[in-house]
């Protein structure tokens, strides 16, 4: 499934919770334990942050999940102009979180600094700990998602409705989901998004 924008909007629109959510982002520090909490490193383009509503959706259902979220863009810690040292904060948290997931829109897709990211997630976290969230635009037809290459070869978040089943004939209960690519014999594994970000 590649989700569609307003898919994550978020429920709670406060400006109160919004405000508690990037401070505590805000406050996250790479040399700091967290040990009963998963660490996430969010990649995204800056500019999806300008729709409030959707990130803090995607910020809100991990958090909702245990997560300890990381967003670069509200590092407090990060200097005023992008610089060599912009680029090794990126790289320490990215290394130290335990896990990455690409927040995969269509600005994001073509950000240079994403790409980037993603690449450093890749050396750093592996298949086991990496994942893209596909985000399409809106009315946009599967086919027209720009990031299907990455679906290729990275597991993703998907969404089961409860209808699906096993391999098994279980149906797959209903909600969050990280696919890995299909197999050579066309079988999809699949990890509720919940167990995938315990498993550190």
């Amino acid at each position: 499934m590649i989700f569609e924008k307003g898919h994550f909007r978020s429920s709670r629109l406060e400006k109160s919770f919004i405000n508690e959510s990037l401070n505590k982002i805000k406050t996250f520090s790479a040399k700091s334990t967290y040990d009963t909490k998963t660490t996430l490193f969010l990649s995204h383009k800056h500019k999806d942050l300008e729709e409030i509503e959707e990130a803090t959706g995607v910020i809100e259902l991990l958090e909702d999940l245990g997560v300890k979220v990381y967003i670069d863009s509200m590092d407090n810690k990060m200097p005023d102009q992008t610089s060599g040292d912009t680029a090794a904060r990126i790289k320490e948290v990215i290394k130290y979180c335990d896990k990455f997931i690409l927040l995969a829109t269509a600005k994001a897709i073509e950000s240079y600094w994403c790409n980037w990211e993603l690449g450093i997630g890749d050396v750093h976290k592996f298949q086991k700990h990496i994942a893209i969230l596909p985000v399409k635009e809106k009315g946009q037809y599967n086919h027209q998602y720009k990031g299907n290459e990455y679906l290729q070869i990275y597991p993703h978040i998907d969404y089961e409705g409860g209808t699906a089943k096993y391999t098994n004939g279980k149906i797959i209960p209903k909600g969050y989901y990280v696919a890995k690519p299909r197999n050579k014999e066309g079988i999809r594994i699949i990890t509720s998004l919940k167990t995938w970000l315990n498993q550190r």
